[in-house]
């Protein structure tokens, strides 16, 4: 079969999907190369644009940047590419974080739907129904996290509480901490995460500006559905892996109808990833990422400025 050819609109296309990625505060913390005889494309970590005192081992960046490679793979498989990627493909470039090749077309590589999805993807920051997701879809969320290397696991009522005490803590902790403000103070300004309390949900912004003129908080459904995204190990491969899975599994649950917002404040500090473990969890599962899923309202609101830990690009 042969392939399509690698044209400016071709490209274009491919990148307006890459940059479609969440990113932590909508940093875009990527820059992109071509290497036009081999029609592959670089993924590089932009080292300006990260935040290094609120993600100082630049996970934050990797998983962004995972998010953009699975993207890129679903638009190559659209057009009509079969994407070859390689993860950390020079060692002695340690910026270069990913490269994709455009090969001719064998198989299909993901999902069908996917594309429209990557669209329509976007965090949404109101309450959902409370009406629990089939065991069915939550099985198919699971196999596409498996899909990439990684594990999708649903939490129980136990967990689920542990997870957002967690995540109040981080949230609280992010507020107060004087460098996580001083990364906050270089962000662009414009609206912004809903303010937190104990009673309402934990705002899901990755230290969250406080704007209750913007939008009002509002209270959580009870009980949330929560799954975390967990690797086996915590390299960087790892979290490039975890960031192509929660992109899969976020497009997957788009195209089935399903709502989500990613709670990333846990996860930051050392000691309450540790919580986010459980029971029924492996016990050397390194959390990578929390995931609220739901079936919630549409909104204009939610789509370009949603203020989860990662925000629409």
């Amino acid at each position: 079969m042969t392939s399509p050819t690698l044209d400016a609109p071709a490209l274009e296309r491919l990148i307006s999907a890459a940059v479609a990625a969440p990113s932590l505060h909508d940093t875009h913390p990527w820059r992109f190369g071509l290497e036009p005889d081999t029609c592959t494309l670089e993924f590089r970590a932009a080292a300006a644009r990260a935040l290094p005192r609120a993600a100082p081992t630049a996970r934050a960046v990797h998983l962004a940047v995972g998010c953009a490679v699975f993207n890129l793979r679903v638009a190559a498989v659209h057009l009509g590419w079969e994407p070859v990627t390689l993860l950390l493909p020079r060692p002695d470039r340690p910026d270069l974080l990913a490269t994709v090749r455009l090969a001719n077309a064998t198989r299909r590589t993901v999902a069908p739907g996917s594309y429209d999805a990557l669209w329509h993807r976007h965090s949404s920051r109101f309450p959902f129904s409370g009406v629990a997701l089939p065991m069915s879809l939550r099985g198919e969320l699971a196999g596409a996290a498996r899909t990439e290397g990684a594990d999708l696991l649903f939490t129980g009522h136990r967990e689920t509480e542990r997870v957002l005490s967690a995540t109040r803590e981080g949230e609280r902790r992010n507020r107060k901490h004087l460098a996580h403000a001083a990364d906050r103070h270089r962000l662009p300004r414009g609206p912004t995460g809903p303010q937190a309390a104990w009673h309402r949900r934990p705002s899901p912004a990755f230290g969250a500006h406080h704007r209750p003129d913007v939008l009002p908080a509002h209270p959580l459904e009870r009980p949330p559905q929560l799954a975390v995204l967990t690797t086996a190990h915590d390299r960087r491969e790892d979290w490039l892996r975890a960031g192509q899975a929660l992109e899969r599994v976020l497009l997957l649950a788009t195209a089935s109808g399903v709502r989500a917002s990613l709670l990333y404040q846990a996860v930051e500090w050392a000691d309450l990833r540790g919580r986010l473990g459980g029971p029924t969890h492996p016990c050397r599962a390194r959390p990578q990422m929390v995931i609220r899923l739901g079936y919630g309202p549409e909104s204009s609101l939610s789509s370009r400025h949603g203020a989860d830990g990662f925000r629409p690009g």
